[in-house]
C-alpha cells in the first residue's frame, strides 16, 4: 500500500500543478486512494453482539455514545443520568485536578467512571465507557513516565522500526495507567513552519509520514488479530488531525487549506491510507477548514473519502468543541456534524447541553435514525476490541511498566537518532576526553525547554526538574559524560567564567508552546532581543570554541547563530533523556562517542525569515556525520523580510495569550511579573491571572483584583500612526466578571481613560467588547509612533475580568472618548 500511496501522491502533484485556484471543498472520491480497515477489526461473532445490544438499546443511550466529557466538567456519577459513551482527559486536567497524579490515581478515576457505566440500566444494558488521553510523546501527562523527543525529531531519525517500538512502550505506559486510547499519531504534514503545531508533525515529506503512521499504528495497538481483543499493554490509536491541519493559509492554527483537491490529497492524506491498513480504530477530525468548510461539517471527506473510499471502519471523534466551529452549529447544538460522519462530539464543557439537544435531534428525525446506529455501531466496535465489556475484560493498570528502564532506553536511543549536525568547522565536535567545558544557556538546566509543549500541562510551561526524576538535563547528561571521560564541566548562567575553557556549549531555543501560543510571525530567531545570539558572540570573542545546541519545534532563522558558532546542532525538543545529547557530543576516554550523528533534516533549514521556506539554507535530508571534511561558510545575515512590518503591532492578546512580541505582566506596589506560565499572582499578591476556557481550550485570561494592580501588555516600540490616521480603535474584548466598587481606568501609551461607567454598563458574566478611538490617545499626549504599552487596565479590590482579544481595528462610527483619568 505505500508504494501505491505514493504513486498517487506523486501523480496529484504533478497534475495538481496545472490546476486553476481552488473555488470549493467539493470531493470527487475517485481521486483518493483506496484504504480499508483490516478484517480483524471486528468478527461475525462481535458483529451479532453489537445487533443485539443495539437492539435493546433506547435512543438515550444511544445518543450517549456520541458524547465524550472531560475530568475536568465531569464526575462518575454524571453518568447515572448521562449515559455518556467516552470520557477525556484534555491537556490541562487530572485526576482531582492534580496534573500531577500517579499511574495508580489515574487508573483509580478510570475505574470509577468505567464502574458506573457498567451498571446494567432498566433495560439490562450496560456500555463502557472509552477513556482517552493526549499521550503524543510517550504518556506525557504523568510524571516519571518515559518521555520521547517531538514527532519532529522522530522524523530526523527516519527509522520506521524505532517509531514502532517507541509506539509500544508509549501504549505499554499508557495502559500500565489504566487507559486503553491515545490521541495519537499526528499526521500532518506541515507547510508553513509559523504554525505553532509544527512540531507534531514528522516530515515534509508525505512518504516518510505514511512510513511513520503503519509503524505507530502497530506499535500502539500491536497488529489486529481476528476475534481477538486488544492486549493489555496495547491501547486505540487516533490518526489525526483529518485533514490538511498543517497546510493552512500562513500557517494558522485552525485556519483554512486554501489548496485544490489534488493537492490536499497528495500532500496531506498520504498517512491516512498506512494508518487504516494498520489497523487504526479511530480517526480525529482536524479543527481546520477546507476551502472555507469546517471539517468537521464536511460530510465528502469524512463520509465519502475517508469511510468509503478509504474504507475506515472505526469511529471518527471530533477535536476539542470543533463542532462548534461548523457553520450554523453551537457548541451545544450540531446535528450538522453528526450528518457529516462524525461519530463521536468531544465535548469537553458542553457535554450536558450538547446531549440534550443530540437527543432531541434524534428523537424528531434530524439526525436519521440510520445515521445514529451506524455511529453507535463504530464506537460499539472499537470498544468490543479494546475488551471494555464485562465479558471478555482486558485489565489494563501495570503500574511498573510507567518509567521501566527498558522504557527509558528506548527514548535515550530516540534523542541521540534525532540530532542532526548542522556544522562542524575544525571539527569542534565531538568534545574530546579531559576537555574543560563550559555549559551556558537558557535551556541547558531546563527541563520545560527541552520537553516542549503537551508535557505535564497543555503548553508544558510549568514542567520543573523533579517532574522526571528519571530524566537528566542536557548540562546533567553532559556533565556526567564529560567527567566519565576525564574533564571538567561548569555550569554557568551569563556564559561567564574564571577559567578559560577549551571548549563552550551553549544551549538556547524556543520556550514551551503547544498550538495557539506556538504561531509565530516569522521564522527570524529572538527578533527582538537576541540575547543568546550575544552569548555566543561573547565567547567567540574570547577565543573559546563555540558549540550551539538549538532546542526548537521547527527549523528557524538562525544564521547569525550558525555564523557565531563552530558547530551548530538541531536538537529539536529531546524529552527528559538528556543523556541522549551526550551519547552523541561527547567522547569517551577512548576518543569515541557511544552514538554518531545519524539525523537528517525533516523540513528544509530557512535561509531567511520568511516561511513557507522558498531558498533553503539547508535541504531537507541535509545532516553531517563525523569525519565529514565540510566547512559551512559564512552565511547570509539578511531576514528578507521587513521585520519592523512582520512585527506584529495589531494583534496585542488572543487565543489565550500576548502576541509576540508583547508581553502581558501583573504589577502592583510589590513589583511587576511576566505571565509566561498560568497561574501568577502579581508580586505584592494583589492580581492574580490564570488561564481559563470561554470559547475554546484556554483562550482567555481570568483576572482577578484583591487591591490596587495593573496588567500591562507591552512590548517593543510599535509604529500605529498608519492606524491612526485611518480611524482605527483600540478594541479590548472581555467578559467583565465582577465590576467592583472602584473606579477602573484604562491606558494606552501611558495616557489613561476612566471606563468605569463603560465597565458598569456592560452586561455581568457575557462576552462584550469596548472600542476607544486611537485618537483619544494620541490627542492625550501618547505617542503612537514610538508605542510601548499597547493596554494598561488599574483596579482596585473586587474588579474581576476575563480577557480574550484585545487588538486595534477600523471603525466607521464616530465614537467618542471617554474621560479622561484622574
Amino acid at each position: 500500500m505505500r508504494r501505491q500511496a505514493t504513486g498517487i501522491a506523486i501523480a496529484l502533484l504533478m497534475a495538481g500543478t496545472a490546476m486553476a485556484a481552488p473555488q470549493d471543498a467539493t470531493v470527487h472520491p475517485e481521486l483518493w486512494p483506496a484504504a480499508k480497515s483490516p478484517a480483524a477489526i471486528s468478527d461475525p461473532g462481535t458483529e451479532a453482539r453489537i445487533d443485539a445490544l443495539m437492539k435493546k438499546m433506547t435512543i438515550e443511550q444511544k445518543v450517549g455514545q456520541l458524547i465524550q466529557g472531560d475530568i475536568s466538567t465531569i464526575t462518575p456519577k454524571d453518568l447515572e443520568t448521562y449515559p455518556l459513551g467516552s470520557i477525556l482527559a484534555g491537556g490541562n486536567s487530572g485526576p482531582n485536578g492534580n496534573e500531577r497524579s500517579s499511574a495508580a490515581d489515574w487508573a483509580r478515576l478510570v475505574g470509577e467512571f468505567r464502574a458506573v457505566s457498567l451498571r446494567p440500566q432498566a433495560n439490562g444494558v450496560a456500555i463502557p465507557i472509552i477513556f482517552g488521553v493526549d499521550a503524543v510523546h510517550g504518556h506525557n501527562n504523568i510524571p516519571g513516565a518515559t518521555l520521547f523527543p517531538h514527532n519532529i525529531g522522530l522524523g530526523a531519525a527516519r527509522d520506521p522500526e524505532l517509531i514502532q517500538r517507541i509506539g509500544a512502550v508509549t501504549a505499554a505506559e499508557i495502559a500500565g495507567s489504566g487507559i486503553e486510547w491515545t490521541f495519537a499519531p499526528t499526521l500532518a504534514v506541515p507547510q508553513d513552519l509559523r504554525w505553532g503545531r509544527s512540531y507534531e508533525g514528522y516530515a515534509s515529506d508525505p512518504e516518510l509520514v505514511a512510513d511513520y503512521a503503519k509503524a505507530m499504528v502497530i506499535g500502539l495497538q500491536g497488529p489486529l488479530v481476528a476475534g481477538k481483543t486488544v492486549g493489555a499493554s496495547h491501547v486505540a490509536a487516533t490518526a489525526k488531525h483529518f485533514l490538511a491541519d498543517g497546510g493552512t493559509f500562513e500557517g494558522k492554527d485552525q485556519g483554512d487549506a486554501k489548496i485544490g483537491e489534488k493537492e490536499l490529497i497528495a500532500k496531506h492524506a498520504m498517512g491516512y491510507p498506512a494508518a487504516i491498513d494498520a489497523g487504526a480504530l479511530t480517526v480525529m477530525a482536524s479543527f481546520s477548514s477546507w476551502n472555507g468548510v469546517k471539517h468537521h461539517g464536511n460530510k465528502g471527506l469524512l463520509t465519502d473519502a475517508l469511510k468509503k473510499k478509504m474504507g475506515f471502519e472505526g469511529f471518527v471523534v471530533g477535536d476539542w468543541n470543533g463542532h462548534g466551529q461548523v457553520a450554523g452549529c453551537s457548541v451545544t447544538d450540531c446535528a450538522q456534524s453528526i450528518n457529516a460522519g462524525l461519530d463521536m462530539f468531544m465535548a469537553p464543557d458542553s457535554w450536558k447541553g450538547l446531549y440534550e439537544t443530540t437527543l432531541r435531534q434524534a428523537k424528531d428525525g434530524t439526525i436519521p435514525a440510520a445515521r445514529l446506529d451506524d455511529a453507535v455501531r463504530r464506537i460499539l466496535r472499537v470498544k468490543y476490541k479494546l475488551g471494555l465489556f464485562a465479558e471478555g475484560h482486558v485489565d489494563r493498570g501495570d503500574f511498573a511498566a510507567v518509567g521501566a528502564a527498558d522504557h527509558l532506553a528506548v527514548a535515550r536511543e530516540a534523542v541521540a537518532k534525532s540530532l542532526v549536525l548542522l556544522k562542524n568547522n575544525g571539527g569542534v565536535l565531538p568534545i574530546r576526553p579531559g576537555a574543560r567545558v563550559l555549559v551556558t544557556g537558557p535551556a541547558a538546566d531546563n527541563m520545560a525547554i527541552q520537553s516542549g509543549g503537551w508535557t505535564i500541562s497543555w503548553q508544558g510551561t510549568d514542567v520543573v526538574r523533579s517532574d522526571f526524576p528519571n530524566g537528566q538535563t542536557i548540562w546533567e547528561a553532559l556533565d556526567r559524560s564529560v567527567r566519565e571521560a576525564g574533564g571538567v564541566a561548569t555550569l554557568s548562567g551569563d556564559g561567564a567564567f574564571r577559567e578559560k575553557p577549551d571548549v563552550a556549549i551553549v544551549v538556547f531555543g524556543e520556550p514551551p508552546y503547544a498550538e495557539f501560543q506556538g504561531d509565530v510571525a516569522t521564522l527570524d530567531y529572538q527578533p527582538t532581543e537576541a540575547t543568546d545570539l550575544a552569548t555566543l558572540r561573547k565567547l567567540k570573542a574570547a577565543g573559546i570554541p563555540v558549540v550551539a545546541l538549538f532546542l526548537s519545534g521547527r527549523p528557524m532563522f538562525t544564521n547569525p547563530e550558525i555564523n557565531a558558532a563552530d558547530a551548530f546542532v538541531a536538537g529539536w525538543l529531546p524529552g527528559s533523556q538528556g543523556a541522549g545529547v551526550a551519547d552523541v557530543l561527547v567522547a569517551g576516554k577512548d576518543g569515541k562517542t557511544p552514538r554518531a550523528f545519524t539525523g537528517t533534516l525533516p523540513f528544509a533549514w530557512p535561509s531567511d525569515a520568511r516561511s513557507p521556506v522558498e531558498k533553503p539554507q539547508f535541504a531537507v535530508g541535509y545532516g553531517l556525520k563525523y569525519g565529514a571534511t565540510t566547512t559551512v561558510p559564512q552565511l547570509s545575515e539578511e531576514l528578507g523580510v521587513d521585520i519592523s512590518a512582520a512585527l506584529n503591532v495589531e494583534n496585542f492578546f488572543s487565543g489565550g495569550r500576548a502576541r509576540s512580541p508583547w508581553v502581558l505582566t501583573v504589577t502592583d506596589a510589590g513589583g511587576a511579573r511576566p505571565v509566561e506560565s498560568v497561574p501568577v499572582t502579581s508580586p505584592g499578591g494583589l492580581l492574580a491571572a490564570r488561564s481559563v476556557d470561554v470559547k475554546a481550550q484556554e483562550d482567555g485570561k481570568s483576572l482577578v483584583w484583591t487591591g490596587p494592580a495593573s496588567f500591562h501588555l507591552s512590548g517593543p516600540y510599535a509604529d500605529l500612526t498608519r492606524q491612526l490616521n485611518n480611524s482605527f480603535a483600540l478594541r479590548v474584548e472581555w467578559r467583565i466578571d465582577a465590576p467592583g466598587s472602584g473606579p477602573v481606568q484604562l491606558a494606552l501609551g501611558g495616557q489613561a481613560f476612566d471606563i468605569t461607567d463603560m465597565v458598569r454598563a456592560a452586561p455581568k458574566g457575557e462576552v462584550t467588547s469596548m472600542r476607544i478611538p486611537l485618537r483619544c490617545f494620541a490627542d492625550a499626549g501618547a505617542n503612537l509612533q514610538k508605542l510601548d504599552y499597547a493596554l494598561s487596565v488599574t483596579a482596585d479590590k473586587g474588579f474581576a475580568a476575563t480577557l480574550l482579544n484585545t487588538n486595534v481595528q477600523a471603525v466607521g462610527d464616530n465614537l467618542p472618548c471617554p474621560p479622561k483619568a484622574k
